[in-house]
């Protein structure tokens, strides 16, 4: 299982593919895709607006479905899920955070 990730233009926040086409600062809410072919279609709809310039830096990455919540399975890609590596009062790891 993959979800497309990318970072805003706008301000650099890190962002998922949505279930609508729109980019997401959770995880929780991001669009699962399995299958080769679905990656791909999502794939080329996140370059799509990484060329409309709307994100930068899209690519899949793979996660797991453990108990209806996405767990990114790299290291690299939780320390991304959960922002910067500070106190756990602050970033996103201080804001609720729900499926």
């Amino acid at each position: 299982m993959k979800v497309i990730t990318a970072n805003r233009l706008l301000n650099g926040d890190v962002v998922w593919l949505a279930e609508n086409g729109s980019w997401v600062e959770r995880i929780t809410l991001a669009k699962v895709y399995d299958g080769k072919d679905a990656v791909a279609a999502a794939l080329a709809e996140g370059l799509e607006a990484e060329k409309n310039q709307k994100v930068v830096g899209v690519y899949e990455m793979d996660v797991t479905v453990e108990e209806g919540v996405i767990v990114p399975v790299r290291l690299r890609e939780k320390i991304r899920a959960t922002g910067p590596t500070t106190h756990p009062e602050l970033g996103k790891q201080a804001q609720a955070v729900s499926a």
